[in-house]
């Protein structure tokens, strides 16, 4: 018996096997890590020349009632005193390193072998910038990993000028009010530009508790801490002109 001559015995065609789930999840992963990389190269590009609109760390101080007050100033507007008041109080070496203090990284761990329960000190400049721009506020490795990659970013893109610029811009002085001139108005009720030493060291003095510090109140600690800050000063970099030129 011959076959019809328009019949065929053609195996059916293969489906393509399915990818196992690890292997599903890994491309995922992949996918992901890489969006993450490019959106966050982007915005560190684009902030490189516009001021960043909000923070998450504003978006969660409104939600809690504190308010946002703000007011984006050029660095050629802030008072040269308080950039050095706040490398004096905040970050001794923001001229010298490339966003991290080894140095005070060392000294903050050698705290913790001797007893002490909490990490402190170490944190630059650089480091704060990084994470009131782009993270939210905790203390868990996995932010603090990406604090140390944004700050690696940032470091890499932006220049110093500009780093201590967006820093003095989103920084919080008090509950609700980040930045130098929205502090410089609230509590001296005058410019950035116009600040006093003194008043430029009651600002920085207050960073590490803005809740619970006031540079308008300062009690004795505050007060102590100010004068501290402006002997400090005196050796901080010259901002007359450019912070840390050729950085």
């Amino acid at each position: 018996m011959t076959p019809d001559a328009g019949s065929t015995d053609a195996a059916p065609a293969r489906r393509p096997a399915r990818r196992s789930l690890p292997g599903r999840l890994w491309r995922w992963a992949l996918r992901l890590a890489a969006g993450f990389f490019a959106l966050s190269v982007l915005l560190t590009a684009i902030y490189q020349t516009l001021p960043p609109p909000i923070t998450i760390l504003m978006i969660g101080g409104l939600l809690e009632g504190r308010g946002i007050h703000k007011d984006w100033t050029p660095i050629e507007r802030i008072s040269p005193d308080l950039i050095r008041s706040v490398i004096a109080a905040e970050d001794a070496h923001f001229c010298e390193h490339h966003g991290f203090d080894w140095v005070s990284i060392q000294a903050a761990w050698e705290k913790i072998e001797q007893g002490s329960s909490r990490l402190r000190g170490g944190s630059t400049i650089s480091n704060q910038t990084a994470k009131n721009v782009f993270l939210w506020p905790g203390r868990n490795w996995t932010r603090k990993g990406l604090e140390a990659y944004f700050t690696l970013l940032i470091e890499l893109i932006w220049r110093k000028q500009r780093i201590m610029e967006i820093y003095l811009n989103v920084i919080e002085f008090g509950p609700g009010i980040y930045g130098a001139e929205a502090a410089s108005q609230r509590f001296f009720k005058k410019s950035a530009a116009e600040l006093t030493r003194y008043q430029a060291a009651l600002l920085a003095s207050v960073l590490p508790n803005p809740d619970e510090w006031s540079a308008a109140n300062p009690g004795p600690y505050v007060r102590k801490r100010a004068s501290t800050i402006m002997a400090r000063s005196l050796d901080a970099p010259d901002a007359g002109v450019a912070v840390c030129p050729g950085r």
